[in-house]
């Protein structure tokens, strides 16, 4: 049967098992849009205020279901506006695919009114793209990019399609999805990690965002069971293990635990699962676990021996080499090891000390207390992240949705969109602080149009909260350009797009305004006030060896 090269899309689309997409028109993408129209039955498509909107809210909605997000966007200046949520994407491993338009095959390369070599600008940060330049290969691309995006290492990939080609026809024939590519682990790197696990005597698991990526938490908790190991997790990695079981030591590294991090350098074996060693982990590589024999559990090569050298690895999923190492290990009990991760874990908790009558840790302990372990948090960047991280015990893998790898301030309000719209139900609470929220909080409009019943508690302290911290502890207190003495009211804000918003000073009128938001199943702004010189703790000092944390 023939059909447009737009209708080839939105067939595909539907092939792949894609039911919403996000997006913003343009010239370029004019007859997509005009087949959108038609296939609007089958389809759901979510019109963002901005384009870099629509590739976080791919992003979350990728994040929240494990399945594929997708966004659209027109040629030139939208295409461009893409780039941000699609290199987010790309350093957290989150599987989105990008449709951009561009001008006709006949005035590429010519300069032409809002033409970009968008291929060209996002080869660094995408897996694979593409530009198709013949109808006839457009639907096995996008087959292909789907499969792409999800195989290995997930990631973003883009289509760029010329707008001539979605106009043209040609013969489109219905196919099954392809399935991703398969990961066999090795079976002598398999045999020699279940003899390093077998005979070490202090073993510490270190869980990232593959684990999660990979479906392997259930055989991630049962190694750590049966090997009696601490387990700490990755900012990617929150919810991969219960928070609440004995044997989590919580995050590792800058913003880590005094638990965690001891261990990481008191442990004999340090198995890193999922995950790739970023610098915010490992800090001063030379002196991170060196005490240890580190055996690396990771599907992409690139990263095996990149930040840090593993005595042994294994190349694979994460699940599909936890599966037959679960087989090989022998019980361990590490009686001593426990005991002494214990202590530490007793002894130096997380301080909860804070200025004024509001406080982090209140607000995300009273989150907790108010919510079930089905709710999902995302974030924007800042302290407020951290916090999230530290003070909200995720039990749950997929219920932590936040910008990692890019940092990408601007991030979470578009994500906490996609995150409701693909979780069935669960409640979606975003946290934000006040200088993220304002770089896209025009995503407000979104939200109410569609009435996408997120919360919204913003951690207002009037100043770039991780940046001051930074500059009190290392800059002489010089506060330079990190002061937000401005504007906007944000309960007037949230009014002027007709959302409903409360004002909270103190812990009972936080109380109040979260008990009223959560009875609702609407979009709510809760503006809660902080202190400016709340801070995040423990820090390790950038470059430092982890066990030097600054604890108060």
């Amino acid at each position: 049967m023939k059909k447009s090269g737009s209708e080839i899309i939105l067939e595909c689309l539907l092939e792949q098992g894609v039911d919403t997409v996000f997006g913003y028109p343009g010239g370029a993408v004019l007859n997509i849009y005009d087949a959108l129209y038609k296939y609007s039955d089958k389809i759901t498509h979510i019109l963002t205020a901005h384009e870099q909107g629509a590739a976080h809210a791919a992003d979350g909605y990728a994040r929240a279901s494990g399945k594929v997000g997708v966004c659209i966007a027109t040629s030139g200046p939208g295409a461009t506006n893409l780039v941000t949520g699609i290199a987010t994407a790309y350093m957290d491993s989150v599987p989105v695919v990008a449709i951009t338009g561009n001008v006709n095959t006949t005035l590429l390369g010519k300069d032409s009114f809002q033409e970009a070599d968008i291929t060209g600008i996002t080869a660094p940060i995408t897996k694979h793209n593409y530009i198709v330049k013949d109808i006839k290969s457009l639907a096995d691309i996008i087959r292909e990019a789907f499969m792409i995006a999800k195989s290995g290492r997930p990631g973003p990939v883009l289509i760029d399609v010329p707008k001539d080609i979605s106009a043209q026809y040609c013969e489109y024939e219905y196919k099954k999805p392809l399935p991703p590519k398969a990961c066999k682990p090795n079976e002598d790197e398999i045999k020699a990690a279940c003899r390093l696990i077998s005979e070490c005597e202090r073993p510490f698991i270190f869980a990232g965002g593959g684990v999660i990526s990979s479906d392997a938490c259930g055989q991630l908790y049962q190694l750590a069971k049966k090997i009696n190991s601490p387990v700490s997790c990755s900012l990617m990695g929150l919810g991969a293990y219960p928070a609440h079981d004995d044997l989590f030591t919580g995050m590792l590294g800058m913003h880590g635990t005094k638990a965690s991090n001891t261990a990481a350098l008191k442990c004999d074996l340090f198995i890193a699962i999922g995950t790739r060693f970023s610098d915010r982990v490992i800090s001063d590589p030379k002196k991170f676990a060196r005490n240890a024999k580190i055996l690396h559990i990771d599907i992409d090569a690139a990263e095996i021996d990149k930040n840090i050298k593993a005595y042994h690895s294994v190349l694979c999923d994460a699940k599909q080499a936890l599966i037959p190492i679960l087989e090989g290990v022998r019980e361990k009990s590490n009686k001593d090891w426990l005991e002494h991760i214990t202590s530490l874990k007793q002894n130096y908790k997380i301080g909860h000390a804070h200025i004024g009558t509001l406080s982090p840790y209140y607000i995300m302990n009273k989150i907790y207390e108010m919510t079930d372990s089905d709710t999902i948090i995302t974030t924007e960047v800042g302290q407020h992240q951290i916090w999230a991280a530290q003070y909200y015990p995720y039990t749950k893998p997929r219920t932590f949705i936040s910008s990692g790898g890019f940092g990408t301030m601007g991030y979470g309000t578009g994500a906490s969109m996609g995150a409701c719209l693909a979780s069935s139900g669960s409640r979606v609470i975003h946290i934000a602080g006040d200088g993220s929220f304002r770089m896209n909080c025009i995503e407000l409009a979104t939200m109410k149009h569609y009435k996408i019943p997120v919360i919204i508690v913003l951690f207002n302290n009037q100043t770039l909260g991780m940046v001051r911290q930074w500059q009190t502890f290392f800059y002489d207190k010089r506060y330079s350009q990190t002061t937000l003495d401005r504007g906007p009211d944000f309960n007037l804000l949230a009014d002027a797009y007709g959302i409903r918003s409360y004002k909270a000073c103190s812990e009972s009128e936080f109380d109040f305004a979260l008990r009223e938001a959560l009875s609702l199943y609407e979009p709510v702004l809760i503006n809660a006030h902080i202190d400016i010189d709340e801070r995040v703790l423990p820090m390790v000092p950038a470059g430092r060896p982890i066990d030097e944390l600054i604890l108060e």
